[in-house]
């Protein structure tokens, strides 16, 4: 079994499931999963544990994420972005990029969002896309996330944004191009969304599916490696292989490595959240 970390540059149409199982054929395991969900418009960066990673895929999950993309203005869709169908026009063509940049500001920062109907998150033990999908609707709680950056720049199109988002996890972009286009008095949506980077890992640093290889695979304790790091000695090692409390770092998670440099575990609140020992 190969343990590690592989950085996937996803294609437009791959669910991140097609890409799990098309890295399990490759790997030849069936210990795979993917952390945070890329839509199939969308390209760009999606990060595969193998192994004994999966079970530190939650700490990536809530890495910062930088995402690239068009915003529409004009046009309002069933799905927020260009695959749905039109549900409303507007005419936008007076706005400008200054105007565009000050409704930015205001969605930026600590800010509530409310999950668009084609998302994965679950009401009442259902996913809210499969909800969608058999033509209903249903209530919604908005949710905190915090955008880090929301920058715009003009296109040759005047009725195109380019947008460049640096947000929490759990932000939902075209949910951004959809309240960006009502701040303006109007709609929009979203096109051509492109994960660049998550925490320190880039996109330029990705390989395509059918690109893949074990040389690829990065090592568990480089996929920890934007953790806060501890390194410990033979004695505190075995400790932590037995499961021991012990205060490493703030309370938050930490990676705990060994003289060698190899992952022994990570530790939250004083306990061992993950042994890999």
């Amino acid at each position: 079994m190969i343990d590690g970390l592989v950085l996937v540059d996803k294609e437009v149409g791959w669910t991140s499931h097609d890409v799990v199982a098309k890295c399990r054929g490759i790997f030849g395991q069936k210990r795979v999963g993917h952390s945070g969900t890329l839509d199939p418009p969308a390209t760009g960066l999606l990060l595969v544990g193998l192994g004994r990673v999966t079970r530190l895929l939650r700490f990536l999950g809530a890495l910062p994420k930088h995402y690239v993309g068009e915003v529409v203005l004009g046009t309002e869709t069933t799905t927020l972005d260009d695959t749905g169908e039109v549900t409303a026009t507007h005419d936008m063509a007076g706005i400008t990029v200054d105007e565009a940049r000050a409704a930015a500001a205001g969605l930026t920062g600590d800010i509530l969002q409310l999950p668009p109907m084609v998302s994965a998150v679950k009401v009442g033990g259902r996913r809210l896309h499969e909800i969608a999908r058999s033509g209903d609707e249903v209530e919604r709680v908005p949710r905190p996330v915090t955008v880090h950056r929301f920058a715009i720049d003009a296109t040759a199109d005047p009725h195109v944004l380019c947008v460049e988002v640096e947000c929490s996890s759990g932000t939902y972009i075209r949910s951004l191009a959809a309240d960006l286009g009502a701040a303006l008095g109007g709609g929009a949506h979203l096109r051509g969304l492109r994960r660049t980077a998550i925490g320190s890992f880039l996109v330029d640093d990705a390989a395509p599916i059918d690109a893949l290889t074990t040389d690829r695979v990065l090592a568990p304790a480089v996929a920890l490696r934007d953790l806060p790091v501890v390194t410990v000695g033979e004695l505190t090692a075995d400790r932590i292989a037995h499961g021991a409390r012990m205060d490493l770092g703030d309370g938050g998670p930490t990676a705990v490595l060994a003289e060698d440099g190899r992952l022994l575990a990570v530790y939250e609140n004083g306990k061992p959240a993950v042994v890999l020992t």
